[in-house]
Parts: structure tokens; C-alpha cells; sequence
């Protein structure tokens, strides 16, 4: 069996009596799934996630799946559980953290509120371009911030890409940000998407991905923001027929792993994992792309209309939020010169 959770309850005296209670009681009520399974010679990882089994995600973490077990001729298997059958991003987080879940796959946006350094990827207009990114997610700065989440029981293994975020709207369109006054958009639980949507003069209103679709039929928020593959999978095109690519963020997904299930895989079975992993985020970007084609030509045929507006205003609206993060998160925002230096 994997290490059990006894480390993490001999350190709780340090943690909140929340956190000390999830410890005690929800490793009993998971006790049937857990995080990583050693039988015999075979080792098995629990891997959940949100999205449904058409989005290249799911895809990609299935032929990660496929190949550690060929790698390891059978002796590593990872089980994936789409659709939030084991909880939302936010949950399944939370149990990677405390070892009922072993692995999962998280916006960087969502994951800002656990591993602060990840705050960067939120800044609105960060990268010039996908080369820009690339050379920063494959380099020492993404490497940096894989591994920035130890601290917190979350190593990431690699990057997937997650395209470029843009509004969706369900009454009116958005071509520039005067647009959006008077709003209320659908943000995720991020501290800098937040600010950026009220830099941007709406109500940034967070919702669970998973109840978004109820929310616009409802009336609860006027629209969201998010990439086209997400936009068609997640079948909000149905209600929202505006979709306006301003492209504000580049946000990447991050396949994480909690320390203690990767802790107690050995060596050879780590670089299985890692290998993997890394061949799947290769593999997933060659979806992304033909996914993102497909989406807005889907979309569009459905009656949805696609708007390119000048980005220019966006960019000016946004800019305020540089200086207060310089102001507010010093030691982070070098990161931030890092990331624009290589422009």
C-alpha cells in the first residue's frame, strides 16, 4: 500500500482544526479510492479531473495512462476519473493534497490559491505569443513553478496547454472594455482574475465550472470568459451566442501529483510517471490545436457570433494591474520581469 496518511496527522498540530478534521475524516470515507494502490507487483494511480471525455484533456491523460503502462510493461497503471465524478477542481485539489486522490489537473488560474507563485500566469497579457510561452513553460522558469507547490503536497508534472481565455456573452457582445460595464462575468476562484475583470469594469462573479451552464440559463451572471474547445465541451454556446476573442489570458493547465503518492513511487517508477506525463503534453498540444480549430467553426455553424476586437483597449485597461502587483507581490512580480525578458 501507499503511505498512509500518519505523517500528515502528526503534523496537524501546525494546521487549522478545518484542515485537521478533513485529515481525520475523509481518508475513511475515500477508503475504498485510494490515492495509490501497490498490489503485488503492480502499482495503481487514481487520477481525477472535471472536464468531460471528449475534451483533449481527458484525451491526453488517457494516452498518459496508456503509456506508463506500456513503459512499465504493466506495473504501473493510472486510473482516470473524468466529469467531477470525485468533486470539483477545487475538491479534488484539496484531496490530492491529503493523499485521497493521487493525481489530478488544475487551471494555474484555480491553482494561484494554493501555490502563490502561480499568480504570474493570471496577469492579463503576459505573453507575446505561443512561442513566448513555450519557451517559458519548457525552461527554468516553468520548471520553477512545477515545483513551487512542494511545500503545499502538490508537485506538478507538466504543463497542457489551455489556449487563450476570452469573453462570452449572453445578451450583447464585447468589443471593447466599455462593453462589460455593468456586468456580471463568471470568473474562476482567482484572486487576479477577479481584479482583472473589475479593471476591466465588470462584476467578476466566481462560479464552479460545473454550475456555470445553470447560471446563464438562469441569469445569474451575463456571460463568462474561457477558451473555445471548453466553450464548446462545456456546451455554454447554447445559451451564450457571443463569443469576443480578446484573448486576455494564456493560462496553463498543470498535471499535478500530491508529494506523499509521489514520494512512495520509487525511482524507476517515477520516471515512468514523468516520462508520460511529459509525451502526453506533446500529444495534448497537437489536440489543442485541431480542438480550438474545430470549436469556433462548431460554434459559429450553431449561431454563435465570433467577434475580434481591437485588443489595444483591453491591454490599456489592464495595465494598473502590473503596478499594484509590483506594489503588492515584490518577490513575485521578478518572476513576472523574467517572463517578459524573454519576450
Amino acid at each position: 500500500m501507499c503511505k498512509t496518511h500518519f505523517k500528515l496527522l502528526k503534523d496537524s498540530k501546525s494546521r487549522s482544526p478545518l484542515k485537521v478534521l478533513i485529515l481525520l475524516v475523509l481518508p475513511a470515507l475515500l477508503i475504498s479510492l485510494a490515492a495509490c494502490e501497490k498490489l503485488t507487483d503492480t502499482t495503481t494511480i487514481r487520477l481525477a479531473h472535471g472536464l468531460s471525455t471528449s475534451h483533449p484533456v481527458h484525451e491526453a491523460m488517457i494516452f498518459m495512462a496508456d503509456l506508463a503502462d506500456e513503459k512499465s510493461d504493466g506495473k504501473m497503471r493510472i486510473k482516470v476519473y473524468p466529469n467531477q465524478q470525485l468533486g470539483s477542481e477545487r475538491e479534488l485539489l484539496e484531496l490530492v493534497q491529503i493523499g485521497s486522490v493521487g493525481m489530478t489537473k488544475i487551471s494555474s488560474g484555480a491553482l494561484e490559491n494554493f501555490v502563490p507563485e502561480m499568480r504570474v500566469f493570471g496577469l492579463p497579457y503576459l505573453f507575446g505569443d505561443e512561442e513566448h510561452i513555450e519557451s517559458v513553460l519548457m525552461g527554468e522558469i516553468g520548471q520553477q513553478l512545477l515545483l513551487a507547490g512542494e511545500p503545499y503536497w502538490l508537485r506538478g508534472l507538466t504543463y497542457y496547454d489551455a489556449g487563450k481565455r476570452s469573453f462570452y456573452t449572453i445578451d450583447r457582445p464585447i468589443k471593447t472594455p466599455d462593453d462589460l460595464q455593468g456586468m456580471n462575468i463568471r470568473v474562476m476562484q482567482s484572486q487576479m482574475a477577479v481584479n482583472m475583470m473589475r479593471e476591466l469594469g465588470g462584476s467578476p462573479t466566481p462560479i464552479s465550472f460545473g454550475e456555470l451552464y445553470t447560471a446563464l440559463q438562469q441569469g445569474v451572471v451575463d456571460g463568462a470568459e474561457n477558451n473555445p474547445p471548453s466553450f464548446l465541451t462545456s456546451r455554454h454556446y447554447e445559451v451564450a451566442k457571443y463569443y469576443s476573442l480578446d484573448e486576455h489570458t494564456m493560462l496553463p493547465d498543470v498535471v499535478i501529483i500530491g508529494t506523499e503518492v509521489w514520494d512512495n513511487l520509487n525511482t524507476q517508477e517515477q520516471q515512468w510517471l514523468q516520462e508520460s506525463a511529459d509525451s502526453s503534453a506533446v500529444f495534448q498540444k497537437q489536440l489543442w490545436l485541431d480542438a480550438e480549430t474545430e470549436a469556433l467553426e462548431t460554434v459559429q455553424k450553431a449561431g454563435v457570433e465570433i467577434i475580434y476586437p481591437d485588443k489595444k483597449p483591453f491591454i490599456e485597461a489592464t495595465r494598473a494591474i502590473y503596478e499594484q502587483f509590483k506594489q503588492n507581490e515584490p518577490d513575485i512580480y521578478k518572476l513576472v520581469e523574467q517572463i517578459q525578458n524573454l519576450q
